[in-house]
């Protein structure tokens, strides 16, 4: 069964999940009970085209990137940020006016340190994208002065 994340972050103008960015990708996550990950799907807008009709592999990683930070929260119900991230290209995202698929689950958490597994498929299931990620939890007032400036 598949839930949708609530979105936990306040200004609601991060470029990959906010609803209030008129640039952004406005990504929605849902949580899958059963498998215990972490899901989303983008449909990429041409203007993110690398090479031919390839999707650009900064927006790749960045969506890798930020699943495992939605993973993260999901899996713990506290904010993380990133402090390792590896990315491997496996074969081409294309541009087809498809939608790509990206999934995430965590590996294992060692005390504030959640690791993380996640990958980018093609609409027919090819694995174009792969990451590995550690993401560091932040105590919330840590996250507080940091994030929030106050």
């Amino acid at each position: 069964m598949k839930e949708e994340i609530q979105n936990p972050f306040p200004d609601n103008h991060c470029f990959f999940c906010g609803t209030e960015n008129t640039e952004g990708l406005k990504l929605r996550f849902y949580w899958d009970t059963e498998r215990k990950e972490t899901y989303t799907e983008y449909l990429p807008a041409r203007h993110f085209v690398g090479q031919g009709n390839i999707l650009h592999g900064a927006i790749q990683m960045g969506l890798l990137d930020e699943i495992m930070g939605w993973t993260s929260y999901a899996f713990t119900r506290e904010m993380a940020f990133t402090s390792e991230l590896n990315v491997k290209f496996l074969s081409p995202a294309y541009i087809l006016g498809e939608k790509i698929n990206v999934t995430c689950r965590v590996m294992s958490k060692e005390g504030a340190k959640v690791n993380m597994q996640a990958t980018l498929s093609s609409n027919e299931g090819i694995i174009c994208t792969t990451a590995t990620g550690t993401y560091h939890i932040l105590p919330p007032n840590k996250y507080k002065t940091l994030v929030q400036g106050t």
